[in-house]
């Protein structure tokens, strides 16, 4: 696979998105912005590439070897391209039983492609995640990061192929259409797409215990007077 550098007009955008990203931090603690500067370069290929381990530690003083070592630490770091959608089933213990097993199976059948693989078209990944933190939602995908709760085989598949024709797909939770992987990256590297208010919020499931806790008068314990 040829590694692309960087053209010297997105160089220019980079570095000044990489200005603005250290300029949230105290002079003399810029290398914390390691993380969300690997989430905008993340945004330009759709994965971490020579190109942008070496503009990093270019930015930050830091050895190439030593950004690589944070890149390959995180699990949602790329290293090689992904799909405009990036579709992860989660088969951790609760999800598994719950038939994130089969859904994984018929997904990765559908399409043709094992874990961290990709489609020759560029539209679509695959990946097993261990844990999507969603267990009251079980089985539960992820599409960029974006949740698709509740999930069954078939749903998961009419879904895969949804995204494949570019329809647009609104996630259980989230915005109201699923933004690219690309577009996704440079949100999490803290530049805002303006979305933040769309869509659904937090789901009854997850406040259940709140209500429950509420009809019953229950309180946090309060630490006994000694």
């Amino acid at each position: 696979m040829s590694t692309p550098d960087y053209s010297p007009e997105e160089r220019e955008r980079l570095l000044a998105d990489i200005d603005e990203i250290k300029s949230r931090y105290p002079a003399g603690y810029e290398r914390s912005a390691l993380i969300p500067m690997l989430h905008l370069v993340q945004s330009v290929y759709g994965y971490v590439s020579p190109a942008g381990i070496a503009i990093c530690a270019e930015q930050l003083g830091l050895t190439r070897s030593e950004v690589s070592a944070v890149a390959t630490f995180y699990s949602q770091f790329r290293r090689h391209p992904v799909g405009r959608y990036h579709v992860g089933v989660c088969t951790n213990a609760l999800c598994a039983v719950m038939g994130g097993d089969a859904v994984w199976e018929a997904v990765s059948a559908h399409t043709g492609l094992g874990a961290e693989e990709t489609s020759e078209d560029g539209a679509i990944s695959l990946e097993r995640i261990e844990c999507n933190a969603a267990c009251d939602y079980a089985p539960v995908v992820m599409v960029n990061w974006e949740f698709f709760d509740n999930q069954t085989p078939a749903s998961a598949v009419a879904l895969v192929d949804a995204l494949r024709r570019g329809e647009p797909v609104q996630p259980t939770r989230g915005p109201a259409t699923v933004p690219t992987f690309r577009e996704n990256e440079r949100l999490l590297a803290g530049f805002e797409d303006g979305r933040v208010d769309e869509g659904r919020t937090v789901g009854d499931p997850s406040l259940l215990g709140l209500r429950l806790a509420r009809e019953n008068g229950w309180t946090v314990p309060q630490e006994e007077q000694k």
